[in-house]
C-alpha cells in the first residue's frame, strides 16, 4: 500500500516511520529543505540556532521509550530536569525517524486529486514528479491545521474538528555575540514582549563560541506585530532584549524568523482525523496539544488507524 504524507515534522515522520516499519511504501512531501518542522536548527556559517521548539518532554511510556532510544544513539540529550533536546541540533530526532524513508523536500503541495487509481499530489506546476504519484491509497496531512484545511478542501473532504484548532504565532530573534553575555542557560518571562531566552551553548553538541542566543517573543507581541518585516521585528525585539537583560553590546549577528503557527492554544480535541470514504487523514500537535510528544502520538495513532483500515 502506497501512502503519501504531507509534512516532515514530528507528526508526519512518526506516521511515516510506523507505516514503513509495517511494510508500507511511504513518500513524504515537505515545503522546506530540511526535516523536523518547528524542531528546527538554522545554520549560518559556523553558527547554529535552535530557533523553533526549544526542548521536548516525554510524559507517556511510548514516547519515553522512543526518547530513550534517541538518547542511546546520540540523537538526543538531557538539557534540564525533564527536558530533552536533539543532539547536535534539534533536527536530529527528525533525521533519525526519517532514515530510509522517501522524502521529497522543497515541495509546496497545493492540491490533492483523487481518481480510481489513487491520490495524486500536486504543486503549482501540476503533479509532483515522483515515483508512485497518482496511485497513493492514503494521504496524511501532517501540517498545521490552517495549512491542512485548504488541502482537505481541494480533496472535497471537510474536517469540522480541524477548524477548532487555534495557534499563536511567534517571532524568534537569533543573536550572536563574540563575548559571553553572562545570561542564564534558559529563562522564561511571563510578562512583556519577550517570553523566552536560551543560550544554545548550554545544550549538548553546540559550539561554545560565538555565544548564540534564541529569543522568543510573547504570543501577544507576536500577534500585534505579525506583519512586520523580519528587519523591523528584529530591531524592535533587540531593543526589548537590551532593556530586559541589560546586555548593551551590539550583537555580531542578528536576524528574526516568524513562526506563523508556533504554539497550539486550542487543540482539535481528537488524536487524529480520518475520512474512511476517501482514505484521507490528518494529524499533528494541533490535535492534542502544544507538545512535541503530542505531535508524535498523533502521527503514530493515525498510522495505526490506516494500518487497521487495511486499504
Amino acid at each position: 500500500m502506497a501512502i503519501a504524507i504531507i509534512g516532515a515534522g514530528m507528526a508526519g515522520l512518526a506516521a511515516g516511520r510506523k507505516l514503513a516499519d509495517a511494510g508500507q511504501a511511504v513518500t513524504i512531501f515537505d515545503k522546506s529543505r530540511g526535516l523536523g518542522g518547528r524542531m528546527a536548527t538554522r545554520r549560518v556559517d559556523a553558527m547554529a540556532f535552535d530557533h523553533g521548539a526549544q526542548y521536548f518532554t516525554a510524559k507517556g511510556a511510548a514516547f519515553r521509550a522512543v526518547v530513550d532510544g534517541w538518547r542511546a544513539q546520540g540523537h538526543a540529550a538531557d538539557w534540564f530536569e525533564g527536558a530533552h533536546v536533539g543532539a547536535p541540533g534539534m533536527t536530529a530526532p527528525a533525521r533519525a525517524l526519517a532514515q530510509g524513508l522517501d522524502v521529497v523536500t522543497s515541495c509546496q503541495v497545493s492540491d490533492l486529486h483523487r481518481a480510481p487509481d489513487g491520490w495524486t499530489i500536486l504543486d503549482k506546476d501540476g503533479p509532483v514528479a515522483t515515483p508512485g504519484n497518482g496511485a497513493f491509497a492514503h494521504v496524511v496531512l501532517a501540517v498545521p491545521a490552517p495549512q491542512a484545511l485548504p488541502l482537505a478542501a481541494s480533496a472535497d473532504v471537510a474536517f469540522e474538528a480541524m477548524e477548532r484548532a487555534v495557534y499563536a504565532p511567534c517571532w524568534a530573534l537569533l543573536l550572536a555575540f563574540a563575548q559571553p553575555t553572562g545570561l542564564p542557560d534558559h529563562a522564561k518571562h511571563e510578562r512583556g514582549a519577550i517570553s523566552w531566552i536560551a543560550r544554545n551553548a548550554s545544550k549538548l553538541g553546540r559550539a561554545p563560541q560565538p555565544e548564540t542566543l534564541v529569543v522568543h517573543a510573547s504570543p501577544d507581541w507576536s500577534r500585534q506585530h505579525l506583519e512586520l518585516t523580519p528587519e523591523e521585528a528584529g530591531e524592535r525585539l533587540l531593543a526589548h532584549f537590551t532593556e530586559l537583560t541589560g546586555v548593551r553590546d551590539r550583537p555580531d549577528y542578528a536576524s528574526a524568523h516568524r513562526w506563523r503557527f508556533a504554539l497550539v492554544e486550542t487543540p482539535a480535541g481528537a488524536p487524529f482525523l480520518f475520512d474512511e470514504d476517501s482514505g484521507l487523514g490528518a494529524c499533528g500537535d494541533w490535535c492534542l496539544g502544544p507538545r512535541v510528544e503530542a505531535a508524535f502520538d498523533s502521527g503514530e495513532a493515525l498510522a495505526a488507524r490506516i494500518l487497521a483500515f487495511g486499504r
